[in-house]
């Protein structure tokens, strides 16, 4: 079927078939995306017309984190807790996909169709759904460089001409591609949108780390020289902001031919990605790390019953998407999930639904937040900072040194321990005889050969 005649399909089949019993659910999730590169959340560098639409049409969530993971290609574990609506500890102690998100939407009458990448994805979880797209083989890989998002909207469409054929059950579709992941290649007219001299640097950029935080040398953070250089990370925000601009068009093409179908009005979309990514900032190109770029990418969420336009701090997990998913559409989640419905904050009935926020990173490091505070530690070199992210929301101004902050110090490492028991993890968070951890220029340029791999 040509694009033309499936748009002819879908603008010929206006449905009067009216609210179903459940609405229909649009899942999009983009990859290695930080919160900060949608115009409508505060950065106007870059062009994201239809995110935009998305973020006035629903209630964004501003303190929305991946929990971090167990390995370097943390959209993994990040993946598998968004489906099984757990956390990677739990996942790692019990790995039976079940129960998951498709297998409970599947129980519910609805019929469920996945686009997501090959790789690093929670492949024993998503056997469950109804129907599944992948992209090209990889030997077209080249060919397809220059198409961010394109299968994957081309697959919603295709599902949807489906779907048409017998209306009779509300349809989910999980949207999971591999973009702005890089190899970063745009299209040559969204490149040119973007002048690098003019894209602004983050503003906690540093043209390296000053310590060890146990992950230095992984694939991600070679993908630029050091020292980072304005000019080098300036590039790399080109092509990221290029990408994911030309990606918010094929969103808006999904969110159109849903349109099309006749099911906005009963469709309820959300948005996210399973991490975000540091790119020059603290010195970092990737996310492997728990500071706020890499661990934050935002959750929006829009729909029939769901207020317009609201943004709020609440503190979120992607695995809360799992239960809050099945809330929205009048499921009772699982008794298993560790996650928790968002859907009293959505609707304007609670503040919020947990007051911490627990972060961890292999053995190597962990994070705790409540309120404006926020802990790290790094066990293998003992080693803390503190930040004040109310004051201080790009964390360059490291507090866990002065004496005045030393009972926030103590209060918060307590509460950190808490929540490792809470979660199940035995890491420690002392490790004896640990070296102090601060690096030099010269402790990169004496870099080991880089591993194989592409977290």
């Amino acid at each position: 079927m040509t694009r033309r005649e499936l748009w002819a399909r879908l603008g010929g089949a206006t449905l009067a078939t009216g609210p179903r019993r459940r609405p229909n659910v649009v899942l999009i999730l983009t990859d290695d995306q930080r919160q900060d590169t949608v115009c409508a959340l505060g950065n106007p560098a870059i062009r994201t017309p239809n995110l935009d639409r998305l973020v006035q049409s629903g209630v964004t969530f501003r303190n929305a984190y991946c929990m971090g993971g167990h390995v370097a290609a943390v959209c993994l574990p990040s993946r598998m807790m968004i489906m099984r609506g757990r956390s990677w500890f739990s996942i790692l102690r019990d790995p039976r996909p079940t129960p998951n998100l498709p297998a409970t939407l599947n129980a519910a009458g609805y019929l469920t169709y996945q686009f997501t990448k090959r790789g690093n994805t929670d492949h024993a979880a998503q056997q469950s759904f109804a129907y599944s797209d992948y992209p090209a083989p990889d030997d077209q890989a080249d060919r397809l460089a220059a198409q961010p998002g394109r299968q994957m909207a081309d697959g919603a469409l295709r599902f949807l001409a489906r779907w048409i054929e017998d209306p009779s059950r509300p349809f989910f579709m999980y949207l999971a591609g591999a973009s702005p992941h890089d190899p970063r290649v745009a299209a040559p007219e969204y490149l040119a949108m973007y002048d690098p001299a003019r894209i602004p640097l983050p503003r906690n950029f540093r043209p390296f780390h000053p310590f060890d935080n146990g992950d230095l040398f992984v694939r991600d953070e070679r993908l630029a020289p050091w020292p980072r250089t304005e000019a080098e990370i300036r590039r790399h925000l080109r092509d990221y902001y290029a990408v994911i601009t030309q990606m918010d068009r094929e969103i808006g093409r999904i969110v159109e031919a849903v349109k099309q179908a006749g099911q906005y009005d009963h469709t309820i979309f959300l948005f996210t990605s399973d991490q975000g990514l540091a790119l020059g900032s603290h010195g970092l190109m990737g996310k492997q790390n728990l500071y706020e770029h890499s661990m934050r990418p935002g959750l929006i969420v829009a729909g029939p019953g769901i207020p317009r336009g609201r943004q709020v701090d609440a503190f979120a997990y992607l695995l809360d998407i799992y239960p809050t998913i099945c809330e929205l559409v009048g499921l009772e989640p699982p008794a298993s999930l560790e996650g928790k419905s968002l859907a009293p904050v959505i609707r304007g009935r609670a503040r919020q639904v947990r007051d911490t926020v627990f972060l961890a990173y292999r053995d190597t490091q962990r994070a705790v937040r409540r309120g404006r505070w926020k802990l790290l530690r790094y066990p293998r070199i003992n080693r803390t900072q503190l930040f004040d992210l109310a004051a201080d929301p790009d964390e360059v101004n490291d507090l866990a040194g002065r004496p005045s902050h030393r009972a926030r110090v103590d209060e918060l490492t307590v509460l950190l321990g808490e929540q490792q028991k809470l979660y199940g993890d035995s890491a420690p968070l002392v490790w004896e005889g640990a070296p102090p951890g601060d690096v030099t220029l010269e402790f990169y340029q004496k870099a080991p050969p880089p591993a194989p791999g592409k977290p």
